[in-house]
């Protein structure tokens, strides 16, 4: 059976209470929506290519904002857009590891 997707991906964009740190606080829903926008203005949107989906607590924000690409399992953080292109390109389209982002 193949996958639905080629890749999975989940911001984290959990909020919690001042003054702990969370996803949501980094601007974490804004990029989400700018990833999934990027991806379906490359065409790459829905089956057998890719899914962008906000996430509750990945138990990962002391490291965040966070997102998780699946089947591969690769975590990243993330500063701004051209960070998330930089996912997109590299490691989504072409299949390369961004290495100055994995955690």
């Amino acid at each position: 059976m193949s996958q639905y997707f080629k890749h999975h991906v989940f911001f984290c964009c959990n909020q919690r209470a001042a003054p702990d740190t969370c996803c949501a606080s980094q601007g974490a829903s804004e990029m989400q929506a700018y990833a999934k926008s990027r991806i379906s203005a490359l065409g790459l949107k829905g089956k057998g290519n890719i899914r962008i989906n906000k996430a509750g607590c990945m138990d990962r924000c002391d490291d965040g904002p966070v997102l998780v690409v699946y089947p591969e399992g690769i975590w990243y953080t993330y500063v701004d857009e051209s960070d998330i292109d930089e996912i997109i390109s590299e490691h989504l389209q072409h299949g390369r590891i961004v290495g100055r982002l994995k955690i």
